[in-house]
């Protein structure tokens, strides 16, 4: 973080403090060690900054405070509170103690209140609270620093985020069941689990669907609004209920900002295509009481065709490769304190998004001859209103949320000078939720106080599916959904009691209760375990269960019957047999289930000041997978291990009986029905059949220090994944990880920030795995890609005029222009790469602007 940034926005808390925080707050409510410091006089918010990140401490300072005042230079050792107290001197400003972090308030205020707002690490409901699952943390300083555009680059670039599911640029031969990309939302994807099994907050609260899998779009927020996201990639069902089986992430938006920022960001791919404009504004206002900060984006990416990409141009011509996009979004978020015990605050948001590709309707790829467009307009909003009351040591909480999502997609079909229109067809999905929640302490603990959250509420989600072709297809449905958890964190040794080998110890546990009507009640626990059997080293375990409902399309989309040749189905060559092939929803579907341990190591030697090292292992088995048990349809008669979803040789009664049980039949053979030549149903509806099991091992690792006359912080994110499913009893146990279209099994980014005063360097490294393509025989071994990105950052002094306050960040991505390595396709409108794994933006130079005024 830069000094400016540190002295304009110093209400925001440190980052690297949450960081720490999130797995080792009872340390910093004790005190941390002193460190050394060799700091030059300079702004007070950018001073304060800088201790907060040395020394692994959360510093809450009111811009409104802090605007103007100059802090001493400061050399020599100090804990914390005796480096804050010394930058204080002489400013009529104190620090004191809230929850674990350092308040910053006038002096003759300091210990008149207790309303501040508390520290809330995502993975607890409790204030305060350690969790025994890893956390990460990704600051949105950290993100404009290496030249990414927002959440989704950042999200893009995370070693545990797979880019299946709902995302764009997810290509036409990628299955459903790996990823699909409808409105050219962004979703995240944990562990490959799939972007319905990984729910996404925006400030702790859920948002409605977007689009049909149930997941959530993190592009629609305006990055500037952004403070941070936290990502726990660990079942959090017990805490969050349905869809956190791979983890939850929270959007965290900045807290306070006061004047106004504007920022504009051009880039483009030096093999063509991708052009990128994006313009924001921040606004915002604070006073002793509350803030109000408003936000705005427009952004434009222009598409990458097959045509700029040598692996592409002669394969697939007239493909899009990236579609056009472009966006306009907007946020509102504010609080206000009434009093010294009630704050009333909420959050607003608005995007509308146009997406549009083509890819031909001929073998030649020449799109004069004929050609498919397909074009969506989507429009979302949310808004979340909360009230929080302060009760003693207790705080109650009501908070509340509406939200929609509606993708409308057109698809033109055009050949010459024909055109046939499929659409409007829409995807619109809606939100209503209500919640109840009070956290604060029960009885004291040798460690300290034994702390409790309990919740409760009601949840409301509807899905309609508008087909203009076929309106009988069409879906309007409602969900319901009542919870009600409770979570206890149990503090029994704590470092000032001095127990040998027990440095530290806390328990944890959550229990959720969840009734879905005409659906299945679920009961999810998690226990957690924190133990130090000394300072610097810290051991963590979870173990617990979590559910995922089944999706609108998964349980109403509508059934039907297609009469195919049976050789199509892997019949044998019979004069005139036929087959019934039968798919579509299923209402009986009950909600996936799964079983999740981790388990982790920190390190954070004493000796090596600033450094920190995580290991963890996670392991999630599910159960009643929902699934087309069906992998291969063209095989289904000819392979045994699809002998239980066949019925052959079935009469004429079963024939009508299974065309009665759909909404729609289809006659695909160009010949006349007789129920009597269907020599096989076969049946690819969803079931609950699949189990799969999802394990690996996750490093983080980060270590700063002064260097240079500057500060060098390197970082390591990496992970290794293996996953196997086995869709129903029959059939074999497949790998899924580091198979094409899936997750492999190694991802790592590593990073390298050098910033001295208006100067800052960045460097990443990524390196994708390769996967195998086992759709032929012999199987394709996929190359895995590795790239560069660097950026530079300067900023000019702070003051009026143009010239003052600004900020530039010149970077590229994928500097040496690694290319994705080419596979097989059988069809013209293929994408020619794993497009879930590997991108086709090539080298991506772009130049980022931004004032404060």
């Amino acid at each position: 973080m830069t000094q400016k940034k540190r002295q304009k926005n110093a209400v925001r808390p440190s980052l690297v403090a949450l960081w720490l925080l999130a797995n080792s707050a009872p340390v910093l409510a004790q005190g941390p060690d002193a460190q050394t410091y060799d700091m030059p006089a300079q702004a007070l918010g950018a001073a304060l900054g800088e201790i907060g990140t040395r020394s692994g401490t959360e510093i809450i300072a009111p811009a409104a405070l802090v605007e103007g005042l100059a802090a001493p230079a400061l050399r020599g050792a100090y804990a914390p509170d005796d480096a804050v107290r010394a930058l204080l001197a002489g400013t009529g400003l104190a620090a004191e103690r809230v929850n674990g972090a350092l308040v910053i308030r006038r002096a003759e205020s300091v210990g008149a209140r207790s309303g501040d707002e508390p520290i809330v690490v995502t993975g607890t409901r409790i204030r305060g609270a350690p969790i025994a699952s890893p956390v990460i943390a990704v600051s949105a300083d950290r993100m404009r620093a290496a030249g990414q555009a927002g959440l989704a680059d950042a999200m893009r670039a995370l070693p545990q985020n797979f880019g299946g599911g709902q995302n764009p640029g997810i290509g036409n031969n990628v299955p459903e069941a790996s990823g699909v990309d409808i409105g050219g939302g962004t979703s995240l994807n944990l562990r490959g689990l799939g972007s319905d099994a990984t729910l996404t907050l925006l400030n702790g609260h859920r948002l409605s669907y977007s689009s049909a899998l149930q997941s959530v779009d993190i592009s629609a927020i305006p990055f500037d609004a952004v403070d941070r996201i936290e990502i726990v990639a660990d079942g959090a069902s017990a805490l969050y209920g349905s869809d956190a089986v791979a983890g939850v992430a929270n959007i965290i938006l900045r807290r306070d900002f006061d004047g106004v920022r504007t920022r504009a960001r051009w880039g483009a791919s030096t093999d063509g295509g991708n052009g990128q404009q994006q313009y924001g504004l921040l606004a915002g206002r604070t006073w002793d009481s509350g803030g109000l900060m408003g936000a705005y984006e427009f952004s434009r990416i222009s598409p990458i065709v097959a045509r700029q990409r040598s692996y592409a141009a002669d394969v697939t011509p007239g493909v899009t490769l990236f579609p056009f996009l472009k966006h306009h979004n907007g946020l509102v978020s504010g609080h206000q304190t009434i009093g010294d015990k009630v704050t009333l605050a909420f959050d607003a948001l608005y995007n509308k998004r146009w997406k549009a590709s083509i890819f031909p309707l001929n073998t030649a790829g020449d799109l004069d001859v004929s050609r498919a467009e397909n074009r969506t307009r989507s429009m979302s909003f949310a808004i979340a209103p909360a009230l929080k009351v302060d009760l003693g040591s207790w705080r109650a909480a009501l908070s509340t949320m509406y939200g929609e999502d509606r993708v409308h997609f057109t698809i033109a079909n055009i050949l010459g000078d024909s055109i046939l229109l499929n659409g409007p067809n829409c995807y619109c999905n809606s939100a209503t939720s209500i919640e109840l929640a009070a956290d604060g302490p029960l009885f004291s603990l040798p460690g300290g106080s034994a702390r409790l959250a309990l919740g409760g509420g009601y949840r409301q989600n509807a899905f309609e599916l508008r087909r203009a072709l076929a309106p009988q297809l069409d879906i309007n449905e409602t969900r319901d959904s009542n919870f009600a958890y409770a979570e206890l964190n149990l503090p029994f040794v704590a470092p000032a009691m001095a127990v040998p080998g027990v440095y530290r110890l806390n328990l944890s546990g959550a229990l959720r209760y969840e009734r879905y009507p005409d659906i299945d009640t679920v009961v999810t626990p998690k226990l957690g375990l924190i133990y130090e059997p000394f300072a610097g080293v810290t051991l963590k375990g979870s173990w617990g269960r979590s559910f995922r409902a089944p999706t609108f399309l998964q349980l109403y989309q509508s059934p039907s019957a297609t009469l195919v040749p049976a050789t199509r189905l892997g019949g044998t060559a019979t004069p005139g047999a036929t087959a019934l092939l039968l798919i579509g929803g299923n209402t009986a579907l009950a909600p996936e289930r799964a079983r999740t341990w981790s388990a982790s190591v920190v390190f954070e030697p004493a000796s090596i000041a600033g450094a920190r090292l995580e290991l963890g292992w996670f392991e999630t088995r599910y159960r009643n997978r929902i699934v087309t048990p069906i992998v291969t349809t063209a095989q289904a008669l000819a392979d045994p291990a699809y002998a239980d979803l066949v019925s052959r040789d079935p009469d004429v009664g079963a024939v009508n009986t299974a065309i009665a049980s759909v909404d729609s039949f289809f006659n695909s053979t160009g010949g006349v029905f007789d129920p009597a030549s269907v020599t096989a149903i076969v049946n690819n509806r969803y079931v609950n059949a699949g189990h799969q099991t999802i394990r690996g091992f996750d490093a983080l690792a980060s270590y700063e220090t002064a260097i240079a006359g500057g500060t060098l912080n390197l970082t390591l994110n990496a992970t290794w994944l293996e996953s196997t499913q086995r869709r129903t009893a029959l059939q074999p146990e497949l790998a899924l990880a580091g198979r094409l279209f899936n997750p492999p099994h190694w991802r790592a980014r590593a990073g390298a920030n050098w910033s001295a005063g208006p100067l800052g360097l960045n460097a990443h490294l990524n390196y994708t795995g390769g996967v195998t393509d086992m759709r032929q025989m012999p199987p394709d071994d996929v190359e895995g890609t590795t790239t560069l990105d660097l950026a530079v950052r300067f900023e000019t002094p702070r003051g009026g005029g143009l010239l003052g306050s600004l900020e530039f960040v010149l970077a590229a991505e994928n500097v040496l222009n690694a290319r994705p390595d080419p596979i097989r396709t059988t069809l013209y409108y293929d994408t020619p790469y794993d497009s879930t794994n590997y991108s086709a933006v090539g080298r991506f130079i772009s130049l980022g602007v931004s004032k404060t005024w």
